[in-house]
């Protein structure tokens, strides 16, 4: 070492904390997910849109809420010391962008994305800091058609990733029940907004924090309002079966079902956290005692566009994480077999063939095949095993007598079988 030079201090090779390096067979993965979401939604008439990862940190404050921002984001003052945010969910930002260009636009719109999401929060199963998510969302029609379509759209994407119906549930509520519910009790706004969240954390928290806080928000009414939202019964026998509230939600139910939508449970403990919910809510949950959590949800929110001066608009969406749905796909013994992009490998048996060999391999590609010539130099054994570290299914060896004949020995990687074909059959064979 240079006398004088500092030791220089080992850098890790650990990603940030929370978040995910994706080697080339990670990114197989996460690909066959987004072409899954993709195919489902695009089916169904939705486009795709995007945006940047930063926002202004005030657009989550106006009605993401303030603890989302104070403890849960990225949030930060950039060189023109403006409050910016890496987007810690979707949906604000897709209500931006249509308050901006609504009269041009139209309605209704079907929109999806599938953006990455940032969140500064302990890091756990499921849950990381930084995740991609499906969003969907359905704007500009009011008619309870689309809490069917949007549910619809859920349930096939989940079935159209392998799952049966015994694998998941769809949890269904109405945040409207809760507010009538609410009336009956007498509750203050205050005293609404505190229920709702200590609700959405009830399965979070033990049993005893649950009741102990809402004693401390409803004083003696706390026993009495329990046992109405622990049984469906009371719910209705409260609110009356009457109640436009209680109705609707059962229309979407027998909706649902008349669909072949079966699995559905409603759950009036389900109230999902962010503040901008008007209506009804939704959860996919998995079944298997070894994964029972909540893999994705949505909800309807008219009143979001309100922030940016504009008339409320009637929406419904979803977001999907990609990392619950995976941990569902491996619980559940659901990820695919994914072959490499590269269909074969060219290993070269004399250097100086490389420009007949670039020929070759530049005819397969024309039609249609992903080769990779090797540029090592290296033995033939060599070559062979670095295709098969790197999983490439298919491998040919060229010298001179390929070169004259157009005819090569293809080799399976995996099995070791040999075969020789032409030009053509090897196009064939690879296509298969």
């Amino acid at each position: 070492m240079m006398v004088g030079m500092a030791k220089r201090k080992k850098i890790s090779t650990e990603p940030y904390r929370g978040v995910r390096d994706f080697y080339p067979e990670d990114m197989r993965l996460l690909n066959y997910l987004f072409g899954k979401m993709r195919e489902t939604v695009e089916g169904f008439g939705y486009v795709e849109y995007g945006a940047s990862i930063l926002e202004p940190a005030e657009l989550y404050r106006a009605k993401t809420g303030e603890e989302i921002v104070n403890e849960q984001t990225y949030t930060f003052k950039d060189r023109g010391e403006r409050e910016v945010t890496l987007r810690p969910e979707m949906t604000p930002t897709v209500a931006r962008m249509i308050a901006a260009r609504k009269r041009d636009l139209g309605s209704p719109l079907r929109w999806y994305s599938i953006p990455n999401l940032f969140r500064y929060e302990r890091t756990q199963r499921g849950r990381l800091r930084e995740h991609f998510q499906l969003n969907v969302d359905l704007f500009g029609v009011e008619s309870e058609e689309v809490e069917v379509e949007i549910i619809t759209v859920a349930y096939k994407l989940i079935k159209n990733l392998g799952a049966k119906d015994k694998d998941f549930e769809i949890r269904v509520n109405d945040r409207r029940i809760n507010d009538a519910l609410y009336d009956k009790f007498g509750l203050s706004p205050e005293q609404k907004e505190k229920i709702s969240k200590l609700i959405d954390k009830r399965n979070k928290i033990p049993e005893r924090n649950f009741n102990d806080a809402l004693e401390e928000i409803i004083g003696n009414n706390s026993k009495a309002f329990t046992s109405i939202i622990d049984s469906n019964k009371k719910l209705v026998e409260n609110l009356g079966e009457e109640s436009q509230e209680v109705k609707r939600l059962v229309r979407l139910i027998e909706r649902l079902n008349k669909n072949g939508i079966k699995n559905l449970r409603f759950d009036q403990n389900l109230i999902r956290g962010f503040d901008y919910y008007t209506g009804f809510v939704f959860e996919i949950f998995d079944t298997d005692p070894e994964n029972k959590r909540s893999l994705f949800g949505g909800g309807r929110y008219d009143n979001l566009l309100e922030i940016f001066g504009q008339e409320k608009m009637p929406a419904v969406g979803f977001g999907a994480g990609d990392v619950t749905i995976l941990d569902f796909l491996k619980t559940h013994n659901l990820l695919p077999a994914l072959k490499n992009s590269i269909d074969l490998y060219i290993c070269r048996v004399e250097k100086e063939l490389g420009d007949q060999i670039n020929e070759i391999a530049d005819g397969l590609r024309e039609k249609g095949l992903n080769i990779a010539v090797d540029l090592t130099q290296r033995k033939i054994v060599d070559q062979i095993k670095l295709a098969s570290k790197q999983k490439i299914p298919y491998i040919i060896c060229i010298g001179e007598n390929e070169v004259k004949s157009k005819k090569y020995k293809v080799k399976n990687l995996e099995s070791g079988e040999e075969k020789e074909l032409a030009e053509e059959e090897l196009v064939n064979f690879l296509k298969k």
